[in-house]
């Protein structure tokens, strides 16, 4: 049978990897852990394309390997600048679809911090095509728990004490995702970034697990972030505020859009501020 004049016939195997992520997105909505094999549906095509485009410019810190159910991915490690050893090291993970040293939030953040006495440890997430939307990319956010694993094991065998997770945008989903399904029992603070950034009409289907997150919570967004971001902040703070850990804390930087474009010095100096409060760092 003929397509219908104006039509574009989808290709095959674009349909049959729409079908699969229906079928992904179905499972995580209703709360299934899926094996390893359906939450690698990643571009790891793309990713190695993202990473040749970083390897020569990354100035700042270290490109490190790291491994993750068998597939290697980069990090940048950066050291702290601090005579008498690191307060402590902080795990940044980027936007959606971006790389670790993306010249917003990501980069800024992971160079500004070691500054402030912060290890930093920048990771690339899993990523899909261009142009993917929130729902995409919910059936692929298992993908990121062994990264995540990955960076904190990174980062305890070098000494590092209090490692905190600092994610923004769709890595703050991952990161979520990861307390909800492993605990908070393997790092020591979380900070989200543009917390709830989602598309327009695909809301989160439950709430974060903030409630439930006994580490201390820095909920950081800009006065001009995203209309979901700023509307939701009420109840991410009651949760917040419900977990129960007199660290936690929620700050707006007045003028600051979704990336931060243009406040690098306001993103790293909030975020410097709040991990000062943090017991335990050298």
């Amino acid at each position: 049978m003929n397509p219908r004049r104006g039509a574009v016939p989808r290709r095959p195997a674009q349909a049959h990897r729409r079908r699969i992520a229906a079928l992904l997105l179905a499972a995580a909505c209703a709360g299934l852990v899926l094996p390893a094999p359906f939450a690698a549906a990643q571009d790891l095509e793309r990713e190695r394309r993202l990473e040749a485009e970083i390897a020569d410019m990354i100035l700042d810190g270290e490109p490190v390997r790291l491994d993750a159910d068998g597939h290697s991915f980069l990090a940048i490690h950066t050291e702290a600048e601090a005579d008498d050893g690191a307060r402590g090291a902080v795990i940044v993970m980027h936007g959606r679809g971006l790389h670790p040293d993306w010249p917003e939030v990501a980069g800024p953040l992971r160079t500004a911090l070691p500054e402030h006495g912060w290890e930093t440890l920048s990771l690339q997430m899993p990523v899909l095509e261009k142009g993917a939307k929130f729902y995409d990319y919910v059936p692929i956010l298992p993908a990121a728990f062994s990264r995540i694993r990955a960076g904190i094991e990174f980062l305890r065998a070098r000494g590092a004490h209090p490692v905190v997770l600092a994610a923004h945008s769709c890595s703050v989903h991952m990161a979520m995702a990861f307390v909800r399904r492993h605990g908070d029992a393997g790092f020591d603070g979380f900070i989200g970034i543009g917390m709830g950034a989602t598309d327009y009409r695909q809301p989160m289907r439950e709430p974060f697990p903030l409630a439930a997150t006994s580490v201390p919570i820095l909920d950081l967004f800009g006065g001009d972030d995203y209309p979901a971001v700023r509307r939701k902040a009420p109840a991410r703070l009651a949760a917040i505020l419900a977990a129960g850990n007199p660290r936690s804390a929620q700050r707006i930087v007045p003028g600051a859009g979704h990336f931060f474009r243009d406040m690098d010095e306001a993103l790293a100096g909030a975020v410097a501020e709040w991990l000062a409060t943090l017991p335990g760092g050298r």
